[in-house]
């Protein structure tokens, strides 16, 4: 009975009763395609130690010199190569075209199933980060899936995987920081789909984040800083219209700005200037009662996020109710109105305090003060009749 064969050059099999192995193959082959000819002539005019045909005779395989030069170094002879393909190497690229092709449709499939099962919008919490969860699994499994396929127990990677990191530390420094900025990001609850932030000198809703970067619709500022660059048009916080892109690798080089992960909730003031004689008390209770009736004033959903703040962060008592603070200047005394209003939707409340403000002082007969300039002297001004 034979035992398992071992296939060589010229078609042999070894068996317990063959003195031939894989090593006298090789010492065959290291001696030239010339000796290589010979051993297969040889072979097929005399039989084995066990009376059988000899391997070239069972298979009629010709061993020549360009297949000796194929086997040993992947090429064919005068030079040509085949940049390392093989019959295995082929074999691992289409195992791993067969594996991407799976994951992503496998990617697809599900995403379209949260799309039914889940529904709601882009910007539901639910929806965002069930994408994410199905996203960095697809990716873990092509990696492993790549390593399986392409690392072997027999395969040395230690100058591969030196080459390879080497080339990514250099090339790649913006993708691997933006790469590793996504999961501080999603770690460190730093912001997510929907919240309003401002990134990388980018004020704006968060639309879209990604592995690399983060989409942004861009919304106005205020007159104060509308002069940045680029130009922004809208003098308040409202879209723009434009899409912004911004590596996720900003986080690490500016602040981020966040305007309702924890307290969806801003502080606004409003600054007016009356002359020292008005009735400062009156215009006073005018802005507060325009506030009361505008802004956010004694809201449950209010307190209980800023309870949420005090016990999240080392944050000092903060009043949610409106109040006039007064301030003096050369020329007016300055009141500031201050009042809490979400997040979103602070232009249309400002717009109504306004208009309330307004209608309040004229009632009373109470002006705005502006600046004003003594004018101490003149120049001297001669006036000449020119000769007909």
């Amino acid at each position: 009975m034979e035992g398992p064969g071992e296939v060589g050059f010229g078609g042999e099999e070894s068996c317990k009763r063959c003195q031939s192995s894989a090593q006298v193959h090789r010492q065959w082959a290291n001696q030239g395609p010339g000796a290589v000819a010979r051993r297969g002539r040889q072979l097929r005019s005399r039989k084995d130690g066990c009376g059988r045909p000899s391997g070239a005779a069972r298979y009629p395989r010709q061993v020549t010199a360009s297949t000796v030069l194929l086997t040993q170094t992947g090429s064919w002879p005068l030079g040509v190569t085949l940049v390392g393909l093989n019959s295995e190497t082929g074999l691992k690229l289409l195992y791993s075209a067969a594996l991407m092709a799976g994951v992503i449709v496998l990617r697809l499939v599900a995403l379209a199933l949260i799309r039914r099962l889940v529904g709601g919008e882009v910007a539901d919490p639910r929806r965002f980060w069930i994408r994410q969860g199905v996203q960095v699994v697809a990716a873990i499994v092509i990696v492993l899936g790549l390593l399986s396929i392409w690392v072997t127990p027999h395969t040395d990677v230690t100058t591969g995987v030196g080459l390879i990191t080497a080339g990514l530390a250099f090339a790649l420094q913006q993708v691997i920081l933006s790469l590793a900025a996504y999961f501080v990001i999603l770690r460190g609850d730093t912001f997510g789909v929907g919240d309003r932030i401002t990134l990388g000198g980018v004020r704006g809703d968060v639309v879209r984040l990604g592995f690399l970067k983060t989409t942004i619709m861009e919304m106005g500022q205020p007159p104060a800083v509308s002069g940045a660059d680029p130009a922004i048009w809208v003098h308040s916080r409202q879209y723009t219209g434009r899409i912004v892109t911004v590596t996720n690798g900003a986080i690490f080089r500016e602040p981020v700005y966040n305007y309702t992960l924890d307290f969806p909730y801003l502080w606004e003031e409003m600054a007016l200037p009356i002359e020292y004689d008005a009735d400062r008390d009156r215009v006073e209770r005018i802005l507060l009662s325009a506030a009361r009736e505008h802004a956010v004033v004694d809201d449950p959903a209010a307190e209980r996020a800023l309870a949420h703040m005090r016990s999240r962060y080392a944050m000092s008592d903060a009043s949610l109710e409106p109040a006039v603070f007064w301030r003096l200047t050369d020329n007016w005394l300055e009141l500031s109105l201050r009042f809490l209003v979400p997040a979103r939707g602070v232009r249309e409340i400002k717009d109504r305090i306004s208009r309330d403000i307004l209608a309040g002082l004229d009632a009373a007969g109470i002006g705005l003060a502006s600046a004003t300039y003594d004018i101490v002297g003149l120049p001297s001004i001669e006036v000449r009749e020119r000769a007909a």
